[in-house]
């Protein structure tokens, strides 16, 4: 590459994706901290009531779970916002970083140890954003919230979309009646398909809403509308089953699972859907990947170490018996896939 070629591909981010950055670093804290907030607060409710991993709901009643709640949705909002300003595939990835909170939270806090493997966990996170951040594609100029839907319905998109409803239907209805509380694949399956279609109706209503706040009014559409309800549905559905994987599985495995499928999902459905490599070549498509799977190797270091103290591996049972949730007790045609 000469030099003229590359000051045109390093020349800079753009004053969108700036925006987005900031944004989406800001929701990392807050939901990062919010999985602590969260996991303490099913606890105090799990003691006094029906847990929410066999479908209770006494955490509602619990104030710590709302204060978790609303440290989420702040998080939440940040993130709502940085998708109207950068590409999914800028945004997304630095969900890595609420991983990296959440182990130290999760270690000071819940007394889940973080191995030094652990800590290696996170600085490939950091070095793997980074990749991303400093390559990643320009975010696309939309003028009106029907070019976003015309997008979405592409048949391209359409086809994904069904094959995502399809797969969370099987896995509602079949899977997890069976395997729910042994398997946290189960969960985590649901809250990332329904996550990738959520994120794609998220960036649609944010840029509605940020035209709309520059004087071009968006809400008189009916698209705007249709994207709002989808937000609605999609992320009813994801707080629902997270909150099922959080209750029933240690934070150490549902938070770096979560982040791969979600994330990998995501990126897809906005490669597809959005086209946000059309104008990238393929050196700058190949280090983003890199650095998506540096992220990845770093989150699942994380998953694979955290459970190491003193050179043993303590089983979920010993973690739950540390952390004083009841035990539950599994009917042995549920333990393990035919």
């Amino acid at each position: 590459m000469t030099l003229h070629s590359w000051r045109d591909a390093y020349s800079g981010m753009s004053t969108d994706n700036i925006k987005g950055l900031i944004l989406a670093l800001s929701s990392s804290l807050f939901i990062g901290s919010s999985f602590i907030i969260k996991k303490k607060g099913l606890k105090k409710a799990g003691a006094s009531g029906i847990r929410a991993g066999s479908g209770g709901y006494s955490y509602l009643y619990e104030p710590l779970w709302w204060v978790g709640m609303i440290t989420m949705v702040v998080g939440e909002v940040a993130n709502f916002a940085a998708y109207a300003f950068a590409p999914a595939i800028l945004v997304t990835p630095l969900g890595a970083l609420s991983i990296i909170i959440s182990a130290v939270l999760a270690h000071i806090i819940l007394r889940e140890r973080l191995h030094i493997f652990g800590v290696l966990g996170c600085a490939l996170c950091v070095v793997g954003s980074t990749t991303i951040v400093l390559h990643a594609p320009q975010e696309r100029a939309i003028e009106s919230v029907a070019e976003v839907w015309d997008l979405a319905t592409e048949p391209a998109f359409v086809l994904y979309g069904v094959l995502v409803l399809v797969a969370v239907f099987v896995l509602v209805l079949h899977y997890i009646p069976l395997y729910g509380q042994t398997h946290v694949m189960c969960y985590i399956g649901v809250c990332s398909l329904v996550g990738s279609l959520s994120v794609m109706s998220v960036k649609a209503l944010g840029i509605a809403l940020k035209l709309t706040f520059s004087g071009m009014n968006q809400l008189v559409y009916p698209q705007t509308w249709a994207f709002t309800f989808c937000v609605l549905i999609c992320v009813i559905t994801q707080m629902n089953y997270l909150n099922k994987a959080l209750d029933t599985f240690n934070t150490a495995v549902v938070s770096p699972i979560y982040y791969a499928m979600f994330t990998t999902l995501t990126i897809l459905a906005s490669v597809i859907m959005f086209k946000d490599w059309d104008g990238q070549d393929p050196t700058q498509i190949i280090t983003e990947l890199c650095g998506f799977v540096t992220i990845l190797s770093g989150t699942f270091l994380l998953h694979k170490t955290k459970d190491m103290a003193d050179g043993s591996i303590r089983s979920s049972k010993q973690m739950d018996e540390e952390e004083g949730i009841p035990l539950r007790r599994h009917d042995s045609s549920n333990m393990r896939l035919p």
